[in-house]
Protein backbone atom coordinates (compact mmCIF):
# COMPACT_ATOMS: atom_id res chain seq x y z
CA UNK A 1 0.00 0.00 0.00
CA UNK A 2 1.06 3.52 -0.62
CA UNK A 3 1.73 5.98 2.14
CA UNK A 4 -1.51 7.78 1.19
CA UNK A 5 -3.57 4.62 1.71
CA UNK A 6 -1.88 3.92 5.03
CA UNK A 7 -2.50 7.49 6.06
CA UNK A 8 -6.19 7.21 5.17
CA UNK A 9 -6.52 3.97 7.12
CA UNK A 10 -4.84 5.42 10.20
CA UNK A 11 -6.96 8.55 9.94
CA UNK A 12 -10.13 6.44 9.69
CA UNK A 13 -9.14 4.35 12.70
CA UNK A 14 -8.44 7.47 14.75
CA UNK A 15 -11.79 8.99 13.73
CA UNK A 16 -13.65 5.81 14.71
CA UNK A 17 -11.74 5.64 17.97
CA UNK A 18 -12.59 9.29 18.64
CA UNK A 19 -16.29 8.65 17.97
CA UNK A 20 -16.24 5.60 20.23
CA UNK A 21 -14.58 7.52 23.05
CA UNK A 22 -16.99 10.40 22.65
CA UNK A 23 -19.99 8.05 22.78
CA UNK A 24 -18.57 6.38 25.88
CA UNK A 25 -18.05 9.79 27.49
CA UNK A 26 -21.59 10.92 26.61
CA UNK A 27 -23.04 7.66 27.90
CA UNK A 28 -21.16 8.04 31.15
CA UNK A 29 -22.12 11.68 31.45
CA UNK A 30 -25.81 10.98 30.80
CA UNK A 31 -25.96 7.88 32.98
CA UNK A 32 -28.24 8.50 35.97
CA UNK A 33 -26.29 9.43 39.08
CA UNK A 34 -25.84 6.45 41.39
CA UNK A 35 -25.76 6.32 45.18
CA UNK A 36 -22.53 6.12 47.07
CA UNK A 37 -21.61 2.80 48.71
CA UNK A 38 -23.88 2.06 51.66
CA UNK A 39 -22.77 3.47 54.97
CA UNK A 40 -23.47 1.97 58.41
CA UNK A 41 -26.93 3.00 59.56
CA UNK A 42 -28.09 4.02 56.07
CA UNK A 43 -30.94 1.50 56.26
CA UNK A 44 -32.33 3.54 59.14
CA UNK A 45 -32.25 6.74 57.10
CA UNK A 46 -33.94 5.10 54.14
CA UNK A 47 -36.80 4.04 56.33
CA UNK A 48 -35.99 0.33 56.30
CA UNK A 49 -36.22 0.49 60.07
CA UNK A 50 -38.80 2.33 62.10
CA UNK A 51 -37.35 5.84 62.70
CA UNK A 52 -37.04 7.10 66.26
CA UNK A 53 -36.99 10.70 67.37
CA UNK A 54 -33.88 12.16 68.93
CA UNK A 55 -35.74 14.67 71.09
CA UNK A 56 -32.58 16.14 72.59
CA UNK A 57 -31.13 16.90 69.16
CA UNK A 58 -34.40 18.50 68.13
CA UNK A 59 -34.53 20.68 71.22
CA UNK A 60 -30.90 21.72 70.73
CA UNK A 61 -31.90 23.43 67.46
CA UNK A 62 -34.28 25.69 69.31
CA UNK A 63 -37.50 24.05 68.08
CA UNK A 64 -40.29 23.49 70.62
CA UNK A 65 -41.75 20.01 70.47
CA UNK A 66 -45.46 20.00 69.52
CA UNK A 67 -47.52 17.84 71.86
CA UNK A 68 -49.45 15.06 70.10
CA UNK A 69 -53.19 15.42 70.63
CA UNK A 70 -55.72 12.77 71.51
CA UNK A 71 -58.41 11.81 69.03
CA UNK A 72 -60.20 15.08 68.18
CA UNK A 73 -63.72 15.59 69.47
CA UNK A 74 -66.61 17.43 67.92
CA UNK A 75 -66.31 21.21 68.05
CA UNK A 76 -69.00 23.76 67.20
CA UNK A 77 -66.38 25.76 65.33
CA UNK A 78 -66.29 23.27 62.45
CA UNK A 79 -69.07 20.76 63.22
CA UNK A 80 -72.84 20.57 63.25
CA UNK A 81 -73.68 19.02 66.64
CA UNK A 82 -76.97 17.36 67.58
CA UNK A 83 -77.35 16.50 71.30
CA UNK A 84 -79.07 13.16 71.99
CA UNK A 85 -81.18 12.85 75.15
CA UNK A 86 -81.30 9.43 76.81
CA UNK A 87 -83.91 8.09 79.19
CA UNK A 88 -81.23 6.04 80.94
CA UNK A 89 -77.50 5.41 80.55
CA UNK A 90 -76.55 3.04 77.72
CA UNK A 91 -73.57 0.74 77.37
CA UNK A 92 -70.75 1.37 74.97
CA UNK A 93 -71.51 -2.05 73.47
CA UNK A 94 -75.04 -0.95 72.60
CA UNK A 95 -73.85 2.37 71.17
CA UNK A 96 -71.29 0.66 68.93
CA UNK A 97 -73.87 -1.90 67.76
CA UNK A 98 -76.31 0.87 66.78
CA UNK A 99 -73.77 2.91 64.83
CA UNK A 100 -74.20 3.10 61.06
CA UNK A 101 -71.80 0.98 58.98
CA UNK A 102 -70.24 4.04 57.35
CA UNK A 103 -68.89 7.04 59.24
CA UNK A 104 -69.35 9.53 56.41
CA UNK A 105 -72.24 11.49 54.98
CA UNK A 106 -71.38 12.42 51.42
CA UNK A 107 -67.86 13.81 51.64
CA UNK A 108 -68.10 14.77 55.33
CA UNK A 109 -67.09 12.77 58.43
CA UNK A 110 -69.99 11.64 60.63
CA UNK A 111 -69.27 11.13 64.34
CA UNK A 112 -70.99 9.80 67.45
CA UNK A 113 -69.58 10.75 70.86
CA UNK A 114 -70.55 9.90 74.39
CA UNK A 115 -70.07 11.33 77.85
CA UNK A 116 -69.39 8.54 80.30
CA UNK A 117 -70.85 8.42 83.78
CA UNK A 118 -68.70 10.38 86.19
CA UNK A 119 -66.74 12.11 83.39
CA UNK A 120 -67.15 15.51 81.74
CA UNK A 121 -65.15 14.82 78.58
CA UNK A 122 -66.62 13.60 75.30
CA UNK A 123 -65.11 10.50 73.73
CA UNK A 124 -65.65 7.97 70.99
CA UNK A 125 -67.72 5.17 72.58
CA UNK A 126 -65.80 2.13 73.81
CA UNK A 127 -66.80 -1.31 75.00
CA UNK A 128 -67.33 -1.67 78.75
CA UNK A 129 -68.21 1.97 79.39
CA UNK A 130 -71.64 3.42 80.19
CA UNK A 131 -72.80 6.71 78.70
CA UNK A 132 -75.32 9.13 80.13
CA UNK A 133 -75.21 11.55 77.19
CA UNK A 134 -74.57 11.21 73.47
CA UNK A 135 -74.16 13.59 70.57
CA UNK A 136 -73.94 13.22 66.82
CA UNK A 137 -71.99 15.51 64.53
CA UNK A 138 -71.05 16.17 60.95
CA UNK A 139 -68.24 18.41 59.72
CA UNK A 140 -69.30 21.73 58.23
CA UNK A 141 -66.59 21.86 55.56
CA UNK A 142 -63.41 20.24 54.29
CA UNK A 143 -61.41 20.38 51.09
CA UNK A 144 -64.31 18.75 49.27
CA UNK A 145 -66.45 21.81 49.94
CA UNK A 146 -69.16 23.03 52.29
CA UNK A 147 -71.94 20.96 53.85
CA UNK A 148 -75.00 21.21 51.60
CA UNK A 149 -78.73 20.65 52.05
CA UNK A 150 -78.62 17.05 50.86
CA UNK A 151 -75.77 16.14 53.19
CA UNK A 152 -77.51 17.81 56.13
CA UNK A 153 -80.69 15.84 55.40
CA UNK A 154 -78.70 12.59 55.23
CA UNK A 155 -77.09 13.50 58.55
CA UNK A 156 -80.54 13.92 60.11
CA UNK A 157 -81.75 10.57 58.78
CA UNK A 158 -78.62 8.68 59.82
CA UNK A 159 -78.72 10.19 63.30
CA UNK A 160 -82.44 9.48 63.69
CA UNK A 161 -81.94 5.83 62.73
CA UNK A 162 -79.16 5.57 65.29
CA UNK A 163 -81.36 7.15 67.99
CA UNK A 164 -84.30 4.88 67.19
CA UNK A 165 -82.09 1.87 67.88
CA UNK A 166 -81.15 3.21 71.32
CA UNK A 167 -84.31 4.98 72.36
CA UNK A 168 -82.64 8.40 72.23
CA UNK A 169 -84.12 11.75 71.20
CA UNK A 170 -81.99 14.00 68.96
CA UNK A 171 -82.16 17.78 68.95
CA UNK A 172 -81.19 19.02 65.49
CA UNK A 173 -80.15 22.62 64.79
CA UNK A 174 -81.86 24.61 62.05
CA UNK A 175 -80.64 23.52 58.63
CA UNK A 176 -80.53 26.95 56.95
CA UNK A 177 -78.34 28.39 59.66
CA UNK A 178 -75.90 25.46 59.61
CA UNK A 179 -75.59 25.38 55.82
CA UNK A 180 -74.92 29.11 55.84
CA UNK A 181 -72.23 28.64 58.49
CA UNK A 182 -70.73 25.87 56.37
CA UNK A 183 -70.45 28.15 53.36
CA UNK A 184 -68.81 30.89 55.39
CA UNK A 185 -66.32 28.45 56.89
CA UNK A 186 -65.59 26.95 53.49
CA UNK A 187 -64.96 30.42 52.05
CA UNK A 188 -62.48 31.19 54.83
CA UNK A 189 -60.75 27.83 54.39
CA UNK A 190 -60.48 28.25 50.62
CA UNK A 191 -58.85 31.66 51.02
CA UNK A 192 -56.32 30.40 53.58
CA UNK A 193 -55.46 26.94 52.31
CA UNK A 194 -51.75 26.98 51.44
CA UNK A 195 -50.12 23.94 49.88
CA UNK A 196 -46.61 24.84 48.76
CA UNK A 197 -44.32 22.93 46.42
CA UNK A 198 -40.82 23.36 45.05
CA UNK A 199 -39.62 21.39 42.03
CA UNK A 200 -36.01 20.26 42.03
CA UNK A 201 -34.80 19.76 38.42
CA UNK A 202 -31.57 18.15 37.25
CA UNK A 203 -29.18 20.51 35.47
CA UNK A 204 -27.38 17.83 33.48
CA UNK A 205 -27.27 14.13 34.37
CA UNK A 206 -30.49 12.48 35.53
CA UNK A 207 -30.80 10.81 38.94
CA UNK A 208 -31.43 7.19 39.73
CA UNK A 209 -34.13 6.48 42.27
CA UNK A 210 -31.65 5.00 44.73
CA UNK A 211 -29.49 8.14 44.42
CA UNK A 212 -32.47 10.38 45.25
CA UNK A 213 -33.38 8.22 48.22
CA UNK A 214 -29.85 8.29 49.57
CA UNK A 215 -29.48 12.06 49.25
CA UNK A 216 -32.91 12.73 50.77
CA UNK A 217 -32.28 10.28 53.62
CA UNK A 218 -29.25 12.32 54.68
CA UNK A 219 -31.65 15.20 55.36
CA UNK A 220 -34.03 13.12 57.46
CA UNK A 221 -36.49 11.85 54.87
CA UNK A 222 -37.78 8.29 55.17
CA UNK A 223 -39.78 6.11 52.79
CA UNK A 224 -43.49 6.86 52.85
CA UNK A 225 -46.37 4.42 52.72
CA UNK A 226 -47.16 5.43 49.12
CA UNK A 227 -44.90 4.47 46.22
CA UNK A 228 -42.95 7.45 44.92
CA UNK A 229 -43.02 9.36 48.19
CA UNK A 230 -40.60 10.08 51.01
CA UNK A 231 -41.54 12.08 54.09
CA UNK A 232 -39.83 14.08 56.81
CA UNK A 233 -41.56 12.89 60.00
CA UNK A 234 -43.05 15.29 62.51
CA UNK A 235 -41.38 15.68 65.87
CA UNK A 236 -44.16 13.74 67.61
CA UNK A 237 -45.65 10.39 66.67
CA UNK A 238 -49.09 10.33 65.10
CA UNK A 239 -48.85 13.75 63.44
CA UNK A 240 -48.74 14.40 59.67
CA UNK A 241 -45.26 14.62 58.12
CA UNK A 242 -43.58 17.99 58.02
CA UNK A 243 -42.56 17.69 54.36
CA UNK A 244 -43.01 15.22 51.53
CA UNK A 245 -40.74 14.46 48.59
CA UNK A 246 -42.47 12.90 45.59
CA UNK A 247 -41.22 11.43 42.33
CA UNK A 248 -42.40 9.12 39.56
CA UNK A 249 -44.31 6.25 41.17
CA UNK A 250 -43.47 3.87 38.28
CA UNK A 251 -39.79 4.35 38.97
CA UNK A 252 -40.42 3.62 42.63
CA UNK A 253 -42.01 0.28 41.68
CA UNK A 254 -39.20 -0.74 39.33
CA UNK A 255 -37.26 -3.89 40.23
CA UNK A 256 -33.88 -2.16 39.97
CA UNK A 257 -33.96 1.41 41.42
CA UNK A 258 -30.47 2.09 40.09
CA UNK A 259 -31.66 1.92 36.47
CA UNK A 260 -34.35 4.60 36.70
CA UNK A 261 -33.63 8.01 35.20
CA UNK A 262 -35.45 10.84 36.95
CA UNK A 263 -34.94 14.48 36.15
CA UNK A 264 -37.17 16.11 38.76
CA UNK A 265 -38.65 15.62 42.23
CA UNK A 266 -41.23 17.70 44.09
CA UNK A 267 -40.85 18.94 47.65
CA UNK A 268 -44.20 19.78 49.27
CA UNK A 269 -45.59 21.39 52.42
CA UNK A 270 -49.24 21.26 53.48
CA UNK A 271 -49.16 24.35 55.69
CA UNK A 272 -52.36 23.87 57.70
CA UNK A 273 -51.46 20.27 58.58
CA UNK A 274 -48.13 21.11 60.26
CA UNK A 275 -47.58 22.82 63.59
CA UNK A 276 -46.00 26.26 63.33
CA UNK A 277 -43.36 25.18 65.86
CA UNK A 278 -41.97 22.73 63.29
CA UNK A 279 -40.58 25.68 61.25
CA UNK A 280 -41.70 23.73 58.21
CA UNK A 281 -41.04 26.33 55.52
CA UNK A 282 -37.56 27.06 56.85
CA UNK A 283 -36.78 23.34 56.73
CA UNK A 284 -38.36 23.03 53.28
CA UNK A 285 -36.22 25.85 51.96
CA UNK A 286 -33.03 24.47 53.48
CA UNK A 287 -33.79 20.96 52.20
CA UNK A 288 -34.46 22.20 48.67
CA UNK A 289 -31.26 24.23 48.49
CA UNK A 290 -29.19 21.45 50.04
CA UNK A 291 -30.50 18.87 47.58
CA UNK A 292 -29.98 21.23 44.67
CA UNK A 293 -26.39 21.82 45.70
CA UNK A 294 -25.56 18.16 46.35
CA UNK A 295 -27.43 16.76 43.33
CA UNK A 296 -26.48 19.43 40.78
CA UNK A 297 -30.05 20.64 40.45
CA UNK A 298 -32.03 23.86 40.41
CA UNK A 299 -35.07 24.82 42.52
CA UNK A 300 -38.09 26.09 40.55
CA UNK A 301 -41.81 26.61 40.96
CA UNK A 302 -44.42 24.44 39.22
CA UNK A 303 -43.99 26.44 36.01
CA UNK A 304 -40.24 25.95 35.83
CA UNK A 305 -39.35 29.46 37.00
CA UNK A 306 -36.19 29.45 39.12
CA UNK A 307 -36.95 30.51 42.70
CA UNK A 308 -34.62 33.21 43.96
CA UNK A 309 -33.73 33.84 47.58
CA UNK A 310 -35.85 36.99 47.47
CA UNK A 311 -38.90 35.06 46.25
CA UNK A 312 -38.50 32.59 49.11
CA UNK A 313 -38.26 35.48 51.57
CA UNK A 314 -41.60 36.80 50.30
CA UNK A 315 -43.22 33.39 50.74
CA UNK A 316 -41.86 33.13 54.28
CA UNK A 317 -43.27 36.54 55.17
CA UNK A 318 -46.70 35.71 53.74
CA UNK A 319 -46.75 32.46 55.68
CA UNK A 320 -46.22 34.29 58.96
CA UNK A 321 -49.35 36.34 58.25
CA UNK A 322 -51.24 33.17 57.36
CA UNK A 323 -50.20 31.49 60.60
CA UNK A 324 -51.42 34.52 62.57
CA UNK A 325 -54.76 34.56 60.74
CA UNK A 326 -55.39 30.87 61.34
CA UNK A 327 -54.52 31.23 65.03
CA UNK A 328 -56.87 34.21 65.41
CA UNK A 329 -59.67 32.06 63.97
CA UNK A 330 -58.82 29.30 66.50
CA UNK A 331 -57.64 27.12 63.64
CA UNK A 332 -53.91 27.23 64.31
CA UNK A 333 -51.83 25.29 61.78
CA UNK A 334 -51.25 21.74 62.94
CA UNK A 335 -54.10 21.79 65.47
CA UNK A 336 -56.67 19.01 65.44
CA UNK A 337 -59.33 21.38 64.08
CA UNK A 338 -57.10 22.68 61.29
CA UNK A 339 -56.08 19.16 60.29
CA UNK A 340 -59.73 18.17 60.05
CA UNK A 341 -60.87 21.29 58.19
CA UNK A 342 -57.99 21.23 55.70
CA UNK A 343 -58.32 17.59 54.74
Amino acid sequence: MSQLQWGLIITGVLVLLGILLQNMWLARRNRPRQPEPSEPGMEDLLGLREPTLDTQAFEDTGFALPVPEKKPTLDALIDVIAPIALDAPVSGDAVLAAMPPTRRVGSKPFTIEGQAEGHLRWEFPVVGQRYCQLQAGIQLANRSGALNDIEFSEFVMKTQTFCDALGGTPDFPEMRQEVSSARELDQFASEHDAQLSFVLRARRAAWSLSYIQQMAAKLGFVLGAIAGRMVMPASAAGLPPVLSLTFDAQAALAEDPTQSALREVTLSLDVAQVDRAEHAFQRMREAALSLANDMDGVVTDDNGVVLSSEAMDVIASELEHLYDTLAERELAAGSALARRLFS
